[in-house]
């Protein structure tokens, strides 16, 4: 039975903790918060309740699949899934509005034709045929493989674009952006892709073709709501490690990786504490001084993207008055000047037009009574340095911008309003950790690996990299899929390659 450190009480640092504690080893969870979920976070207020992180689940059966492989009770049993349709209303800037079928390709195809033109649907049916494609040729070896060691091969984009006649020559769709112009041949079309992608964090006139994976994986698998929050993932998954007798110990802030005899032998905590360990799993973006040398590269390493990556801003809004029948679970407001917001956000700056994500679940455990709505707001925005969201003022002003653009999703929204609280990149950056507030982007293929993660060996032997800012990347999917990988490497050895 060997002695594991975990450093992080996150979805994908408690994925491997969970299998590694069923295969019979001694877990111990270090958390420098008060309570586990990472990025699932609640707030409450007055009967009202809010998830602060993602408010939608997509991909599933990376879930399902930690909870048939870590005990008898399923991921239903654990929790109350929902499937949300329509999955999403989009509001473009030309007025125009269209609601989105889950998982239904002809329902999304019909629906855009419906709302704006016929041909739509079959442009966007033929882009999500090449997703697919692209999805089939990467999926093994970015989603469910670790990093291999030839990992340039992943430098190719596996989207099969669509030859086009561009100035005189011809040239094929590298980016999100240029997909969209070229081949999509509609600005709300365009504004549709780019918004799956800004919604990762991505800036889609750079995001390489591959991301095309984003929209077909939402579109194809579904969105999935949580009854009672998504919060309520984070406890069931808590709840299994605990179950598979993983010890947590909150508040306990783990400042530096314990090498000895060239390799990991446990971590060290604020106040100088050492707590001894034959394997650790780093659950959180490395920082200096955390690692010695700072060793989370290895034979895998890949360079990581350069710029900052963009945080999330968050209005939770406690409403009087019930939510109406036909309102819809998830409203896109897309920007009135996309290439503004673009400059604005990978450029770090606050933007003047943000698309805003407006959430209105129909969870009667989110309010006091059906007289009442709880309602979340989120954008997109530029981290905390190049912005400072401690400002006040700047604060303010934001939510502003984001609560009179979400007036085209709620009537009478502003007039409803009882409570707001605000949540920034600087709330994120203290309560996780994470520089700037940063959320981390999925893996992708294509722009020579430059979308690639650290893989999740280390040049340091006994440690190994989960969650979001390891391979393969952010979000509830990739980064379970990262705990399901670690935890194959140190039960399997470092030739694991994934499950078959």
């Amino acid at each position: 039975m060997a002695r594991i450190a975990v450093i992080g009480a996150g979805t994908g640092a408690m994925a491997a903790a969970a299998r590694l504690g069923v295969a019979g080893n001694k877990v111990t969870v270090y958390e420098r918060s008060a309570s586990y979920g990472g990025s699932l976070g609640r707030h409450e207020h007055e009967g009202f309740v809010f998830d602060t992180g993602p408010g939608l689940l997509h991909l599933p059966a990376v879930q399902r699949d930690l909870f048939v492989k870590t005990g008898k009770e399923s991921l239903e049993q654990s929790v109350t899934l929902t499937q949300v349709d329509p999955a999403s209303r989009h509001l473009f800037a030309d007025g125009t509005a269209v609601s989105l079928p889950n998982a239904s390709r002809a329902g999304v195809a019909s629906a855009l034709d419906a709302a704006l033109g016929a041909g739509a649907g079959e442009r966007w049916t033929g882009f999500l045929e090449r997703a697919r494609d692209a999805w089939d040729r990467s999926r093994r070896p970015l989603l469910e493989e670790p990093l291999r060691a030839d990992h340039q091969v992943l430098g190719r984009d596996p989207y099969p674009a669509l030859r086009q006649r561009r100035l005189l020559r011809t040239r094929q769709a590298a980016t999100v952006a240029e997909i969209g112009a070229w081949e999509l041949a509609d600005a709300r079309l365009a504004a549709l892709l780019d918004g799956y992608a800004l919604s990762y964090g991505l800036d889609p006139r750079t995001a390489p073709a591959s991301a095309a994976l984003l929209p077909y994986m939402e579109q194809t698998f579904g969105s999935w709501y949580v009854l009672g929050g998504m919060r309520e993932l984070a406890r069931a998954v808590y709840e299994r490690c605990v179950a598979r007798r993983v010890e947590f110990v909150f508040g306990a802030e783990v400042v530096r990786v314990v090498e000895k005899d060239g390799r990991a032998a446990g971590v060290e905590l604020a106040g100088g504490a050492v707590a001894e360990a034959d394997r650790v799993v780093l659950g959180v973006r490395p920082h200096a001084g955390l690692v010695p040398g700072g060793q989370v590269g290895g034979a895998d390493d890949v360079t990581v993207r350069a710029g900052s990556v963009p945080g999330r801003f968050v209005v939770l809004l406690s409403l009087r008055g019930g939510r109406e029948a036909d309102a819809v679970h998830r409203t896109v407001v897309h920007s009135a000047d996309a290439a503004a917001e673009q400059e604005a956000v990978f450029g770090g700056r606050v933007a003047a037009h943000p698309t805003v994500t407006v959430l209105r679940p129909d969870d009667p455990a989110t309010r006091p009574d059906d007289a009442h709505e709880a309602v979340t707001l989120s954008a997109v925005v530029a981290p905390q340095g190049p912005v400072d969201w401690t400002d006040p003022a700047v604060r303010q002003r934001f939510a502003d911008v984001m609560v009179e653009r979400a007036e085209a999703a709620v009537p009478g929204l502003r007039e409803r309003i009882l409570h707001t609280e605000v949540r920034t990149p600087a709330e994120t950056e203290a309560e996780t950790g994470a520089e700037g507030g940063a959320v981390p982007p999925p893996a992708l293929a294509g722009a020579q690996g430059a979308y690639l993660h650290p893989g999740n060996l280390t040049r340091l032997p006994g440690l190994y990299v989960a969650g979001g800012w390891s391979h393969p990347g952010g979000g509830l999917a990739h980064a379970g899929m990262s705990g399901t990988l670690v935890a194959g490497l140190v039960v399997e050895g470092d030739g694991f390659r994934g499950s078959q």
